[in-house]
């Protein structure tokens, strides 16, 4: 399998590329603002195919380039309906003004090809087969892709903003709760199994093992405190 990822934009978020090998079809994970061009360069690179663009939530620095990587590769998009919104309004998700600069070099809008997930659902794009987790705190829409375990390379977690190395997203934005990403946390995480990479939306990679004995947000509820009230730290949106 190769995975293919790059921080992008002002907000140095992380854009993925998957595809079973070099050379044949590939799905793109967020490609936030500015991240057009490192997709085409990573396609020229590894020889790939784009067939889907998947979305984690619907903020800006992760969905910022969704309408011209679809439109230049004529491939469908998916979001949570939650989060839909956010691709035409991305200013009522933040509760504030971007900023005009900023927003001059965005597409604002929807791909001609949008299509909605939902929790549980598997789709199988590239050859391969991505689990949809909804794992709403960051956002109400947000969620997760897992790749099961394939020969010698361990479960894969493309956790968005839900769990970062050492962290956790953000939850003082419109649609965040923390008392909610806790539970996403004990729901979605705390099962997998320590092995499992941890793929997210900003930072370095990690592990479910890892986290689990280290970043003090996982670990609040495993012991089952489920409404702490602990700021997490601001990373991205």
């Amino acid at each position: 399998m190769l995975i293919a990822g790059f921080p992008a934009g002002a907000w140095g978020t992380n854009c993925y590329l998957v595809a079973p090998a070099a050379g044949e079809e590939c799905v793109i994970i967020d490609p936030g603002h500015r991240a057009a061009p490192g997709v085409e360069e990573t396609i020229a690179k590894h020889r790939l195919k784009p067939v889907a663009v998947i979305l984690t939530h619907g903020h800006i620095d992760h969905v910022a380039s969704v309408v011209p990587v679809c439109g230049a590769h004529d491939v469908p998009a998916w979001i949570h309906p939650d989060d839909r919104y956010m691709l035409t309004d991305p200013e009522k998700a933040l509760g504030t003004r971007i900023g005009q600069p900023l927003l001059g070099e965005l597409t604002v809008g929807e791909p001609d090809d949008l299509r909605e997930l939902a929790d549980g659902a598997e789709l199988p794009l590239a050859g391969l087969t991505f689990t949809v987790a909804h794992a709403p705190g960051h956002t109400k829409g947000s969620v997760t892709f897992r790749l099961p375990e394939q020969a010698d390379i361990p479960p894969v977690l493309f956790s968005g903003d839900l769990l970062f190395a050492g962290s956790i997203g953000r939850t003082d934005l419109p649609g965040g709760d923390h008392a909610e990403i806790l539970r996403s946390l004990a729901r979605v995480c705390l099962p997998l199994t320590d092995s499992t990479v941890v793929l997210a939306g900003h930072g370095p990679q990690t592990t479910i093992g890892r986290e689990r004995a280290t970043n003090p947000f996982l670990r609040e509820p495993a012991a089952g405190h489920g409404t702490a009230d602990a700021a997490a730290p601001r990373r991205g949106m």
